[in-house]
């Protein structure tokens, strides 16, 4: 596959942050609900990690793919502390959010959205081919996210307009992500695992410190079986692709 193919698979899974902002009126109160798929969407990137990242990275570079993860998590956090402080700290809300900074809620959707794309556009590079699994897994996330992003801004004074524009920049982000992880990797050979490590760091952080908590704030004791349902799922997929 090409670096095109790369840009267009970023952009596609992005833009179920569209599918989110339209359901985000229908569901605005439905809070269980939406933490239900947000928890199965957080299962999808939980075995998305697990089987798309970790072995094969693990297996052939052994200490320098712990090094290369540790430090993805690390800079997420520190990301996330950092835009958290100014303003961004409800950008996955599920419930109505009381305050908040539009650019700091756009920014902290984009460092949650950066690493999934920039795995994406490695992985098709070092295995030659689309994952239709993990494709899945992050489509799946960012349903949830738009609903909850989208509710967060609308709470917080922005206009559907608005929010309609700022899901567009990050889907182009996103796509030039993916295009660039792709790019990286090509340039870099077998070194993209370590690429690839460093995001996946950065995935399994965000999923810990925002995706999961707030769904079994929202979705209660039902979050554990969505969160196993939607990793078996995204692990069958990974067999049957």
């Amino acid at each position: 596959m090409t670096a095109l193919a790369a840009l267009f698979w970023g952009g596609f899974c992005s833009s179920a942050l569209y599918i989110g902002e339209a359901l985000a009126g229908p569901m605005r109160k439905e809070y269980k609900a939406v933490g239900l798929i947000m928890a199965f969407g957080a299962g999808t990137l939980l075995s998305a990690v697990a089987y798309e990242l970790v072995p094969d990275s693990l297996l052939s570079q052994g200490w320098g793919w712990g090094l290369a993860f540790g430090a993805g998590a690390a800079v997420y956090y520190v990301g996330d502390w950092y835009i958290d402080g100014r303003g961004g700290h409800q950008r996955q809300e599920i419930a109505e959010a009381e305050e908040g900074s539009g650019m700091a809620m756009f920014l902290g959707a984009l460092l949650d959205g950066v690493p999934e794309s920039f795995v994406l556009g490695i992985s098709i590079q070092l295995g030659g081919e689309l994952s239709v699994a993990f494709v899945v897994a992050v489509f799946v996330s960012n349903i949830p996210q738009g609903i909850a992003g989208t509710t967060s801004l609308l709470d917080t004074g922005h206009t559907s307009h608005q929010v309609f524009r700022m899901w567009t920049l990050l889907t182009v982000a996103c796509a030039l992500t993916a295009w660039l992880g792709y790019l990286v990797a090509d340039g870099v050979g077998s070194g993209g695992v370590y690429a690839q490590a460093f995001a996946g760091g950065a995935v399994l952080t965000m999923l810990a410190d925002s995706m999961m908590p707030e769904a079994f704030r929202h979705g209660g004791r039902l979050v554990g079986v969505f969160t196993a349902l939607g990793y078996a799922v995204a692990a069958l997929l990974g067999v049957i692709g």
